[in-house]
């Protein structure tokens, strides 16, 4: 059985500490603040994100460099024999398209999975691919395996706020001052490449009972219901405020009961264009 590394980014929001107890590896993503590079999980925490987000200091995402990509995989061949990279959705970053690039130079030993998830479904398919590693398949496998998965999975987020969309360009100002006005929570989601609009709310408790609606859906007519073996992963994402987080997994584990409910903040790549008092369900289901 090969010996095979699984590797991610940030935006999968396994944090470094993490990543040592799953046995996976992961790649921090840069920052530009205040045109100063910071890398997340690394010299730039949670809370000192939001910190410097309430300031109102300048702060975009980066791109890995190529370097930084091509090193970590270097250092990582040297005790495998073969590398699966699972980097955030091609539809939300040209990094993964860079690192597919990339990945042509090490003659099949990198296998750049491309499978259009981010946050907890992306962890979810480190998870899948240790597993599938467990199960003898070689990279390439575990690439396509997880590429014909990928729309075995919903994502769903609501945003407290208009304003990051509107800063990062992704809405008009305009419609960003009728949704402030009228105190709108877009529910966005992912499903398959891009992030769109899926419904609006006027309260935070409107805006679950969507979630809540539209997994509940999707479980039903795309993952074939709710069985036995509990074949669906359920999971909830939040931007910084965890205690109605916490209080939203209450929520979920109350409809449904028996399963676990994985909890984990968004990653900071995703919570610069969002902004904090997000909230996201999503769901996976179980590979067999």
């Amino acid at each position: 059985m090969p010996n095979i590394a699984v590797v991610t980014d940030s935006n999968s929001g396994i944090t470094q500490a993490a990543a040592k107890e799953l046995g996976v590896h992961v790649l921090p993503m840069p920052f530009m603040i205040n045109e100063e590079t910071f890398y997340e999980d690394i010299n730039l925490t949670q809370e000192q994100f939001y910190e410097k987000l309430a300031s109102g200091a300048d702060i975009c995402t980066s791109q890995p460099s190529l370097e930084s990509v091509t090193q970590l995989w270097d250092s990582l061949l040297k005790d495998h024999d073969e590398l699966v990279y699972i980097p955030m959705s091609s539809g939300l970053s040209g990094s993964c398209q860079s690192a597919i690039m990339l990945a042509e130079d090490y003659k099949g030993k990198v296998q750049v999975v491309n499978n259009q998830r981010i946050s907890v479904t992306q962890r979810q398919s480190c998870l899948d691919a240790k597993l599938l590693v467990s199960r003898g398949m070689n990279a390439e496998e575990i690439k396509n395996f997880l590429e014909a998965d990928k729309f075995n999975s919903s994502i769903y987020i609501m945003l407290d706020t208009l304003y990051y969309l509107k800063k990062g360009g992704r809405i008009t100002p305009a419609a960003a001052a009728i949704g402030t006005l009228l105190k709108l929570k877009p529910v966005l989601q992912i499903q398959g490449e891009k992030l769109d609009a899926f419904a609006k709310a006027r309260t935070t408790a409107q805006g679950k009972s969507i979630m809540m609606n539209a997994i509940k859906n999707d479980i039903e007519n795309r993952f074939d219901g709710l069985t036995e073996d509990k074949h669906i992963w359920l999971q909830v994402a939040y931007t910084y405020n965890r205690d109605a987080a916490e209080a939203f997994k209450e929520e979920i584990q109350a409809a449904y009961p028996g399963y676990h409910v994985h909890l984990d903040p968004l990653s900071l790549s995703v919570a610069c264009h969002i902004g904090p008092g997000a909230l996201a369900f999503a769901c996976c289901k179980k590979i067999s």
